[in-house]
């Protein structure tokens, strides 16, 4: 039951953000929306909003998924206005995400009224709309200095309480210019009919987009009278936007985002639920579609003041030794809560297991001293033997999670030199699947998935989930591929650079057999 509207009721605490999460590419909101999203204590969601903005949440916010209620009408709709109420009235932070624009054929404005009638307060912070993002991604100016300067734009899918219809289609097929149609597939057919019975000619040019802007993203073109047909024969479903006009024929010159070398490729990628960013972004930029499966999550060591303790004496030690970018994170963290100069680090030597750990030390504007050819314990341990220099007697600190390999440690310690091991963080197996990426995966599954870790390949078997057959598996190093082998997995391409970029530059060589 909506709330009942009214005399003006005092403004109560809290605030909710009606926001327009953008058309689907997570690059596409606005760092207003961010802000927003990083600030809340509850988000609420639909359908349309991509799932990966969510992982921008503080691990403590309460996410509502409302999509399903809020396809299904006037009473769903209604409920949704309720919660909104009643969170922010809590004295809360709300985010609510809406595909698109809140207020571009969304309901963001009915949302509002019911958030003013009741008193509480909230702000809107607009988004990018599928009507200008899906054509501007399928290389569709909707308006061209040389071809057009106006555009129409209507909604195929209206309120069925409605006693009559409010599309004049009589006027919109005499408008000049580019028409745009959104949420209009399934009464395609009806909608292509009436404009050409209205006078719009039936070899007008049409594009159909769906799932724009995402790595998913499908582009029909065809005349005005069998748009419909096609879209019926390619089983194309909602959501698409439908382009008609004669701007459509640029799309042969300006076509930009599906001719990008991971364009139709699926990938899955297994990482942490705060590290997930960086690599699915450098895929995504190169045409992938994208579901992040978060296996494991890091947390506190089980004893954070010892490590704390060794951070704060780290000037005291030789070395430092680094085995993960994670572990020079919770270092650093530690550091500049103790010391507010760098220079408090003293004269130790610095030393990385691999490329990816020396990048994230390049971060801090650290040069690493020693790094192997491998990124293994084992190679780390025999860089140190071979090393002009006699270890023995050398003190050195270990930054470590709290299961690792003993070999590192054995070796160092053998060859006499005095180990401390400081514990950064441990790896816990299974994370929240906030955005139903398991599922995802079951239904629609994968052309590639990449692993960066022992621990992610550890996670990821747990789920137990049945694998394609021509599903490619890509491993970041040597480690990661022994974890893969041991559980009965065959490595279809190893990370020559055991990095992030090394595995984009995988998973891309495979993506081409």
């Amino acid at each position: 039951m909506a709330i009942k509207k009214g005399k003006q009721q005092k403004e109560k605490p809290g605030i909710c953000y009606i926001v327009g999460a953008g058309p689907g590419d997570p690059g596409l909101i606005t760092v207003r929306g961010r802000e927003c999203i990083e600030s809340a204590d509850v988000v609420i969601y639909d359908y349309l909003c991509n799932p990966e903005l969510l992982t921008w949440a503080n691990a403590n916010a309460e996410l509502i998924y409302a999509g399903k209620i809020a396809r299904a009408g006037k009473s769903e709709q209604d409920s949704i206005n309720q919660l909104m109420v009643a969170k922010t009235g809590e004295g809360k932070i709300v985010t609510r995400l809406k595909g698109g624009d809140p207020f571009v054929f969304g309901r963001g404005g009915e949302e509002a009224a019911e958030l003013k009638a009741a008193g509480v307060r909230f702000e809107i912070v607009p988004g990018i709309s599928s009507v200008f993002a899906a054509p501007a991604y399928a290389g569709i100016p909707v308006t061209h200095r040389l071809s057009n300067s106006s555009l129409t734009i209507f909604s195929g899918h209206e309120d069925p309480s409605k006693d009559a219809s409010a599309i004049d289609y009589k006027k919109i097929a005499a408008a000049d210019g580019t028409k745009i149609v959104v949420m209009g597939i399934e009464n395609l057919s009806q909608i292509c009919e009436q404009l050409i019975k209205h006078g719009t000619k039936s070899n007008t040019p049409c594009a159909l987009i769906r799932w724009a802007t995402t790595g998913g993203q499908e582009t029909l073109t065809e005349s005005l009278d069998a748009i419909a047909a096609l879209a019926e024969k390619n089983q194309f479903r909602a959501p698409a936007v439908l382009v008609i006009g004669e701007v459509v024929n640029l799309r042969a010159e300006l076509s930009w985002f599906e001719n990008r070398p991971l364009s139709g490729k699926r990938i899955i990628v297994t990482r942490t639920r705060s590290t997930a960013g960086k690599l699915s972004g450098r895929l995504r930029e190169l045409g992938a579609e994208i579901i992040e499966i978060p296996v494991t999550r890091t947390e506190k060591p089980s004893d954070e003041m010892a490590f704390a303790e060794m951070v704060m004496d780290c000037h005291r030690y030789n070395w430092l030794i680094f085995s993960s970018p994670i572990g020079v994170e919770r270092f650093f963290n530690i550091f500049y809560k103790l010391y507010k100069d760098a220079r408090e680090i003293g004269g130790a030597k610095i030393a990385a297991v691999g490329p990816g750990t020396a990048d994230k030390l390049k971060e801090y504007h650290l040069s690493v001293d020693l790094i192997p050819k491998k990124s293994t314990g084992e190679a780390l341990a025999a860089a140190f033997e071979k090393m002009d220099e006699s270890i023995e007697n050398l003190t050195m600190l270990w930054v470590r999670p709290e299961k690792a390999s003993p070999v590192l440690a054995e070796r160092l310690g053998a060859a006499g030199v005095i180990l401390d091991e400081g514990i950064a963080y441990r790896t816990v197996i299974g994370a929240d699947d906030i955005t139903g990426s398991l599922e995802r995966f079951k239904r629609e599954g994968a052309d590639i998935i990449t692993f960066t870790s022992s621990s992610s390949v550890e996670g990821f078997l747990k789920l137990k989930l049945e694998l394609p057959e021509h599903l490619k598996i890509v491993s970041i190093g040597p480690s990661t591929s022994q974890t893969l082998k041991a559980a009965g997995l065959d490595v279809d391409i190893e990370a020559r650079e055991h990095n992030i970029d090394g595995l984009v530059k995988a998973v891309k060589k495979i993506a081409k057999k």
